[in-house]
């Protein structure tokens, strides 16, 4: 995975992130996005309701950068 330093993690938009406001999880490329996904339940302090827009932007990421994601609520996430 291409790791950010702190600059280019702070010079990217709160849009670039699952959530925005904590800017944690950073989806800028399909490796972000794969780690979004596995480290998703660690996200700690936020809402359902951040999650499930979290989770919007994280499917939409992966679409665009190809990684496929099998569950379609974050909910079933290692349910497997």
């Amino acid at each position: 995975m291409s790791e950010l330093d702190a600059k280019e993690r702070n010079d990217l938009s709160s849009k670039q992130f699952a959530f925005p406001k904590e800017r944690k999880e950073p989806l800028e490329d399909a490796s972000h996005v794969r780690n979004a996904i596995a480290r998703f339940d660690q996200v700690k302090g936020v809402s359902d309701d951040e999650r499930d827009e979290a989770w919007k932007r994280i499917k939409a990421a992966a679409k665009k950068f190809g990684v496929e994601v099998s569950e379609k609520s974050w909910r079933e996430l290692g349910k497997s």
